[in-house]
Order: C-alpha cells, then sequence, then structure tokens
C-alpha cells in the first residue's frame, strides 16, 4: 500500500510541476507576444512586396553639403561649413553631421514624420530647400 500511496504522490507532485510549468509558459508567450505588437506598432507598417520580384534595399547615401542659412541665423554660425548629409530612406532619417575641431562631430537627426517639405530651386540647379516640422 504504501508503493502505491508514494506512485500517488509522485504524480500528483508531476502534475503539479506541469500545471506550473504550463503557467510560465503562458506568460512568457503573453509577454513576447505583448513586446512584438510593442516593436510592430513603434515601426511604420511597410506594404507587403510583391513575391515575383526581389525586394532591394536602398542602402543609405551621403552627401557633401554647404549649409545656406538664412541672414536670420547668419551671425550665429558665421562662414558656411561643410556638412555630411546622410539620407536613410528604409530608416526614415535624415542625418545631418557637422565634423568641428579635434575630430568632434555634431549632429542632427531628423526623421520622416518631422520633414514637411523638399523645395527644388528653381534657379540653382543644386539647390534643396527642407521644411521642417516647427
Amino acid at each position: 500500500q504504501t508503493a502505491g500511496q508514494s506512485g500517488e504522490q509522485e504524480l500528483e507532485n508531476l502534475v503539479l510541476k506541469l500545471s506550473v510549468l504550463k503557467d510560465f509558459l503562458s506568460s512568457i508567450e503573453k509577454k513576447a507576444l505583448k513586446a512584438l505588437q510593442e516593436v510592430s506598432s513603434a515601426t511604420p507598417a511597410t506594404p507587403p512586396q510583391p513575391l515575383s520580384h526581389k525586394a532591394k534595399s536602398i542602402p543609405v547615401q551621403t552627401f557633401e553639403v554647404k549649409l545656406d542659412i538664412t541672414l536670420g541665423d547668419l551671425t550665429k554660425i558665421g562662414k558656411s561649413q561643410k556638412y555630411t548629409l546622410s539620407v536613410d530612406v528604409e530608416g526614415g532619417k535624415l542625418v545631418v553631421l557637422k565634423k568641428q575641431k579635434d575630430s568632434q562631430e555634431d549632429w542632427n537627426t531628423f526623421t520622416h514624420d518631422k520633414i514637411r517639405q523638399l523645395i527644388k530651386s528653381q534657379r540653382v540647379q543644386n539647390k534643396l530647400g527642407i521644411v521642417f516640422e516647427k
């Protein structure tokens, strides 16, 4: 009889452990699902690519530019300086990088939702105006 009782006790312990394990797995699954939803809501949904065409990734483009500033800002900057403009189309980012003395770097990152308008100059072929939010 004692052997039967100990077997029953072991079975009960096993069932209890499996139940705890099931609850643990369920909570991990819920956390993973929540994290996945947060990630997918943070990044804008991209339209599905047609299967017949291979999706080509657009590399980050980098340009050496001069900042053409308004007269109001002229006193702050003084002479025109060279900047590096990086355009990440897939990431939706525009980075303006200014190299300073002592190999320091100063940069501003603008996300696609902050860019309101791009204006190509009619008079100067290589001039582009960028209107940001605010």
